[in-house]
């Protein structure tokens, strides 16, 4: 995995992903950036984000479960000193279906946090994850 990072100026910077993709990261303005985009602790965080809600999607779907969404919210709790680690990380899961099973959901997330989701066990390094979990029914249409 490869990726390019350039300065754009300020406290700003374009990441470009070895699959082609950019993004944008900035600064506060405190700290000399624009707020043009998301600063990179931030990024970490959407990437577990991301990298769990895979995981807990397609568990269900090989699950034959009917799984219509699925919204991870997260929060984080960073160190005071230097280097501002994260310490504490909290995952809440947002799992929509029409009769999913919720030993199911359960489990995929667990697999997520404990085996899949390496940005999950990577932070785990340093944070202490945890994760709750809510079930929203949705009707056939």
């Amino acid at each position: 995995m490869e990726t390019v990072v350039s300065w754009a100026g300020g406290a700003a910077f374009i990441g470009q992903t070895g699959s082609g993709h950019k993004v944008v990261m900035d600064g506060a303005p405190e700290g000399g950036g624009r707020n043009l985009g998301a600063r990179p602790m931030e990024m970490l965080l959407v990437g577990m984000g991301g990298c769990t809600a895979y995981d807990v999607v397609n568990i269900l779907r090989k699950s034959r479960q009917p799984v219509s969404d699925c919204r991870v919210e997260l929060s984080a709790s960073r160190a005071e000193q230097d280097p501002k680690v994260f310490t504490a990380i909290h995952a809440h899961f947002i799992v929509s279906g029409d009769g999913l099973d919720e030993k199911a959901v359960a489990r995929a997330i667990s697999l997520s946090a404990d085996k899949y989701c390496s940005a999950s066990l990577m932070l785990g390094k340093t944070a202490e994850i945890t994760h709750d979990y809510e079930i929203v029914a949705t009707e056939s249409r």
